[in-house]
């Protein structure tokens, strides 16, 4: 699988490998004790090859079926963390099941979107930075909120959840447009969280503590018998 570095970590990368190598040429040049100096030198390695992993872009196609336009894909790497019925009143204003996915710093922290459609709602929420995995970081936390309607007829709301780390949420999708499980829905930068809120007759594919695979796992299937009735 080829993997390149996502634009949004290019000139943080770039920085921070500026400030290590002055870092290490001063540490180099004024500690005598050289074996102090390459220790540190080495520390600043390890913590520039951390954030190059954190940065990593995965180059994914989703292989399963999705003619019907009823296949969830998880937008993100990570660990289903919530999977419950909740009463979503940002948009929705219905009874979900809502469907969350818990990332670390170690995952891929590029979005995908979960469902093919069209982007009928976006609003961004400033907030608090709890940790992720909290219930309270879904309505408290720093969020941004896409809704997107599939040829289903159903809407599913999209939540990208800031973190204790994560302080800096990047949303590139736009109300009106229309978008598939290939696109990128943005990128939320160091741990964060991603909950989707779909209708309560969608079939759940994942079960607590399942990893998922951004734009690859299929984590679920909209019910496609409203459409078929519809016509």
């Amino acid at each position: 699988m080829k993997v390149k570095i996502h634009h949004e970590g290019e000139n943080i990368l770039l920085m921070l490998f500026l400030i290590i190598l002055a870092t290490g040429a001063l540490a180099y040049w004024f500690f005598d004790y050289k074996p102090v100096a390459w220790g540190l030198i080495a520390l600043m390695a390890i913590l520039f090859l951390l954030v190059l992993n954190f940065f990593r872009l995965p180059r994914r196609h989703f292989k399963g079926d999705n003619s019907d336009g009823t296949a969830i894909v998880s937008s993100v790497d990570g660990t289903v963390v919530a999977l419950e019925e909740v009463y979503e009143d940002e948009y929705l204003h219905r009874n979900c099941i809502q469907l969350s996915v818990f990332m670390t710093v170690f995952n891929v922290h590029a979005n995908w979107v979960p469902a093919k459609g069209e982007i009928t709602y976006y609003k961004h929420h400033s907030g608090r930075f709890l940790a992720a995995n909290l219930p309270k970081s879904s309505s408290d936390n720093e969020r941004s909120s896409i809704v997107i309607r599939t040829a289903t007829g159903d809407e599913i709301l999209v939540r990208q959840i800031a973190g204790a780390i994560a302080r800096r949420i990047v949303t590139y999708v736009e109300q009106g447009e229309t978008v598939d499980v290939n696109d990128f829905i943005g990128f939320i930068k160091f741990g964060s969280r991603v909950d989707i809120f779909l209708p309560l007759d969608t079939k759940i594919l994942v079960k607590l503590g399942d990893r998922t695979w951004g734009g690859e796992t299929l984590v679920a299937r909209l019910n496609n018998k409203k459409k078929t009735e519809n016509r």
